[in-house]
């Protein structure tokens, strides 16, 4: 039971963090078209 809760406290911390490391490597400003997709540092 304690397996299932934690995998999905991971799951939600993964995702809820997920968008802010891809806009860090201007990957989801890739998607909306942003000038910024061309930076890869």
């Amino acid at each position: 039971m304690k397996v299932m809760i934690s995998a999905f406290v991971a799951a939600l911390v993964i995702a809820s963090l997920s968008p802010i490391v891809l806009n860090q490597f201007g990957w989801s400003s890739a998607e909306q078209g942003s000038s910024e997709s061309v930076r890869l540092d």
